[in-house]
């Protein structure tokens, strides 16, 4: 069974409302999808290794930088429809959604035409407030909106 570490980075706006950062996922298949085609910035590791160390090499690799610094608040672990599990760490901070430049990943495309094509893990990203965010998200990951308010409503 896969398992991936990902971060929900989030910020709040200058009236207060609290957003958050997704990545529209990569290649042909999401390309024209966008309601429940975004995630928290992922990926996948080996069972021995730390989960947040993960988690921060994960959101470089997918958009480009490292996560801004400042503690990561356990979110506790999800289970998407495919079976993968992905733990999930809140972190505080900003990030411009306009500039990132995700690695890619490489698949036969189009199937069965025998060429191999580069595609980026993130082609976007975007923040949205909870609601929206909740509408665009992978629905195996809705829950970690919740607990992301759960968790920082008293810090606010």
């Amino acid at each position: 069974m896969a398992i991936s570490a990902g971060i929900l980075l989030y910020r709040f706006t200058g009236s207060g409302e609290l957003e958050v950062l997704l990545g529209h996922m990569g290649g042909p298949f999401w390309a024209r999808k966008d309601e429940a085609a975004w995630s928290i910035p992922k990926g996948e590791h080996d069972a021995d290794e730390d989960p947040r160390v993960a988690a921060a090499r994960e959101f470089a690799e997918e958009l480009g930088v490292p996560p801004p610094d400042g503690p990561l608040v356990e979110l506790g672990t999800v289970t998407q429809s495919g079976g993968k599990k992905v733990t999930a760490f809140a972190l505080g901070g900003d990030f411009d959604a306009d500039d990132i430049r995700s690695n890619l990943f490489e698949m036969e495309w189009p199937r069965g035409s025998g060429r191999m094509r580069s595609f980026p893990e993130i082609d976007r990203a975007g923040w949205f407030d909870l609601e929206t965010a909740a509408t665009k998200i992978v629905r195996g990951q809705r829950a970690l909106l919740d607990r992301l308010a759960e968790v920082i409503d008293p810090l606010s």
